[in-house]
């Protein structure tokens, strides 16, 4: 019995710890979050810069439109339109100075600035942009995994 439990034990925290961190990295290779949001205000708001989204390699694939939006009171968000992306961990949505990034090292040496985690990786979703903002200095939006610092999906952003 007593090898049996030597033996068992290890194999199971292995196998446990295995289980977690496959379920982890992998589960959203097959699991979407879909996000459906509003763009509150859109009467007020002047469109400033439209992007659209491209693949950044044969894994990470993206599709649909960046717009960036100001407000009359100096405010400015970001709006994803008919915006999906391959899913994956630790996703954020940047601006980067990277006018065209092709890589992650693009990415990684350019000035970016972080809005927030990605709220679903398929359906229109708003990000708010910190209020005094040089929106000139950023001439892209990107996809990005935070956690191995990977390029998903850029978006070139043009002045309108």
């Amino acid at each position: 019995m007593r090898r049996f439990l030597s033996i068992a034990i290890p194999v199971f925290v292995v196998g446990f710890i295995s289980g977690n961190a496959f379920w982890y990295l992998a589960s959203p290779l097959w699991i979407d979050r879909e996000v459906n949001e509003t763009l509150v205000g859109a009467a007020a708001l002047t469109p400033v810069a439209t992007g659209t989204f491209s693949d950044a390699d044969a894994v990470h694939q993206g599709t649909g439109t960046a717009t960036v939006f100001a407000a009359p009171d100096g405010s400015a968000v970001l709006r994803l339109t008919e915006f999906e992306v391959t899913n994956g961990p630790d996703l954020e949505v940047w601006l980067s100075a990277s006018a065209n990034p092709q890589s992650s090292s693009d990415v990684a040496n350019a000035e970016w600035l972080g809005l927030g985690q990605l709220k679903g990786n398929i359906g229109d979703q708003n990000y708010s942009i910190p209020a005094g903002t040089d929106l000139s200095v950023y001439k892209s939006v990107v996809i990005w995994c935070e956690q191995f610092g990977v390029l998903f999906s850029p978006a070139p952003l043009a002045m309108n």
